[in-house]
């Protein structure tokens, strides 16, 4: 009797673990979805889509220190400027890792992109699942320095944010 119920609670486990293993790897996709749905949107100056990435509130952190964008005030009016002339910018999504809390309802990434016109960059986020739809709720993008250049890149860093004090 003991083997069967052993057996029984053997089978449950391994039903729950692949259901498991399916949810993470369609929420996986899911977000995957959103991510590389927010890059082409922006290499398409869809701005609809690209706005339609983000929560209502989300936010968009640029590379300059200045660079907070939240919705809906200062990333709409942003992202409407910059696309009104058809143009948007382009991201290659090259390397992405995501996990997601223990719930599955929110899910938090960091990957490479590489622009052909300005080299690489981490972009790092949230997203959340709201009854089913995953939203981005902060994106932060790096530029990615390599160690060999940091020195000269640090100076010119130093410089240039002690002049734009002066101002």
């Amino acid at each position: 009797m003991k083997k069967i119920y052993l057996i029984i609670i053997t089978i449950g486990l391994f039903c729950s673990l692949s259901t498991f293993a399916q949810t993470k790897t369609e929420a996986t996709q899911a977000v995957n979805q959103v991510i590389d749905g927010l890059h082409e949107a922006a290499s398409q100056a869809d701005l609809a889509e690209y706005l339609g990435s983000f929560t209502d509130t989300g936010v968009f952190m640029g590379t300059d220190d200045w660079e907070r964008w939240s919705r809906p005030e200062t990333l709409d009016k942003y992202v409407a400027e910059r696309f009104a002339g058809g143009t948007g910018w382009t991201y290659k999504s090259v390397e992405r890792n995501i996990n997601f809390s223990t719930e599955q309802n929110i899910a938090w990434f960091d990957e490479i992109t590489v622009s052909k016109k300005w080299g690489r960059f981490r972009g790092t986020g949230v997203l959340i699942n709201d009854n089913g739809s995953w939203k981005i709720a902060h994106y932060a993008m790096s530029v990615l320095v390599p160690n060999e250049a940091w020195e000269k890149v640090a100076e010119i860093n130093i410089k240039t944010f002690a002049e734009r004090a002066k101002k």
